[in-house]
């Protein structure tokens, strides 16, 4: 029997503010171990929260970014539950009234353009973190908690069941993590933990109508952690229905190393939470200004973006969408393409050497020692003539070293190409007076020895003549 895999997901995002929801504490990541604290986001008994205005500033530009109809009047909700994180028993959330509903993400995969459905983005505190003393929370002997993170303000949005496959999973999350990164709302620093995402698995028969009992993943923090789990729990929860047993519903954790998802616990519904309106909090309510404003002081988001670099500077689909991936990486596209007209040479250059550089030393494009300027003027001298494809590579790979511009290194190594046509008849002239045998061969049609010659004369000119004159010029002696 075949299976259709129905994909839901619960993205949590901490928000860019410099204090927390509901108090002045900071948010700082990093700190000493329960040091970011105050009566407040301890629960403390008679200690009253009071909303920070940019909380609600932040969940309306992800709204608006998302395409979600931002509601006027919502209100927030203790949602109570018992566990060693959450000091005061119930978490401030939002539940029947919301800050947006109704929103998508288009996204494509394998050449298929998707739009996901947004259900509801909601505005909350986050709780404290639990550290554990073994590899997972499974594995561990015992646990310490930290309660910096409580109270640092969250949206979690949450998408429609819409995704069939890991590979839409991803493709989603990394648009969503794009659109946050853009309106400036989160850092998205997944290794960090202000990113996080739940997803709800289940599956049915193909053909199916009604969705199958599902199971929720908590807490994956990459996008590759998304992708296995979701592939692992795929397999898993079809092998038990062939196997004759039920899918059960429950909250799992993702084992990265062992590669497989683990039971937690039995999976809530909303009302084992009790939800009520929050006492201590008066509804919010948001005006048809207020939402102007902010959808005026929206950025340029990642479609746009895409779509203008292939108007404006010829940029084919793919690699488009890949520089508009990370708003980092846009803005050095954008910056580098100041300083060259040649658009297509940057995004070869950032798409290639520059990728590879970033992955090998595990950093991002913020922390890439070539400045936009410096790469914008190798791809001038490219393309003057000056530097060979080869030699700029020597060029780049000076450029990381010692952070000097393009200009001074092709000086100071003395790497400039040679285009004087005198200078490359005289060189090719003398290689072709010492290899007889390779014009004949030539002549009789073996291509091969055209790049003997080229290899030769490239030797004598130590990589620095015009490929394309000595490739011209040796044809033309050779008929």
């Amino acid at each position: 029997m075949k299976y259709a895999t129905v994909i839901g997901l619960e993205v949590h995002s901490e928000l860019k503010t410099k204090s927390k929801a509901f108090c002045s504490c900071s948010t700082e990541f990093g700190g000493e171990p329960n040091t970011h604290v105050c009566p407040v986001c301890l629960g403390m008994p008679g200690a009253l929260p009071v909303l920070n205005k940019q909380v609600v500033e932040f969940a309306i530009r992800a709204g608006l970014a998302l395409d979600c109809e931002i509601k006027k009047f919502n209100k927030f909700d203790r949602k109570n539950y018992f566990y060693p994180d959450l000091s005061k028993n119930y978490q401030i959330s939002q539940f029947d009234k919301p800050i947006c509903e109704h929103g998508h993400i288009d996204i494509e995969v394998d050449g298929q353009t998707k739009r996901v459905g947004i259900t509801r983005i909601h505005m909350e505190e986050d709780a404290g973190k639990l550290v554990h003393s073994g590899a997972t929370i499974k594995t561990s002997e015992s646990s310490a908690v930290d309660y910096n993170r409580a109270g640092v303000p969250l949206i979690e949005i949450v998408s429609e069941p819409d995704m069939r496959s890991a590979a839409e999973a991803r493709a989603y999350m990394e648009k969503l993590k794009a659109i946050l990164e853009y309106t400036d709302v989160s850092d998205c620093k997944m290794q960090e933990g202000s990113l996080r995402c739940d997803a709800n698995i289940s599956v049915m028969p193909e053909g199916a109508t009604e969705f199958g009992t599902r199971a929720e993943i908590k807490n994956l923090n990459s996008f590759r952690a998304l992708e296995r789990a979701i592939e692992y729990e795929i397999q898993r929860q079809i092998q038990l229905v062939e196997d004759g047993g039920t899918v059960v519903q429950e909250t799992r954790t993702w084992d990265d190393g062992k590669g497989m998802t683990l039971s937690m616990r039995s999976k809530e519904e909303a009302h084992d939470y009790r939800y009520f309106p929050e006492p201590d909090l008066v509804p919010v309510v948001i005006d048809d200004a207020w939402i102007a404003r902010v959808k005026s002081e929206l950025p340029e988001l990642p479609a746009a973006r895409k779509a203008r670099l292939m108007q404006e500077k010829g940029l084919v689909d793919y690699d488009a969408e890949n520089i508009v991936s990370t708003k980092a990486m846009a803005e050095y596209f954008d910056e580098a393409a100041k300083h060259t007209e040649d658009s297509k040479g940057i995004a070869n250059w950032l798409l290639g050497d520059v990728s590879a550089y970033l992955n090998s030393e595990n950093i991002t494009i913020e922390k890439f020692p070539i400045t936009p300027a410096n790469l914008g003027e190798m791809v001038n001298l490219i393309n003057k003539g000056v530097l060979s494809s080869k030699l700029a590579k020597k060029v780049f790979a000076e450029m990381l070293k010692t952070g000097k511009t393009p200009q001074a290194l092709v000086k100071e190594l003395g790497l400039e190409q040679i285009s004087d046509e005198g200078a490359i008849v005289k060189i090719v002239e003398e290689t072709l007076a010492e290899n007889p045998q390779s014009i004949a061969d030539y002549k009789a049609g073996k291509d091969r020895a055209l790049g003997f010659l080229v290899g030769q004369i490239m030797k004598k000119s130590r990589g620095k003549a015009n490929p394309e004159m000595v490739n011209n010029l040796l044809k033309e002696r050779m008929q």
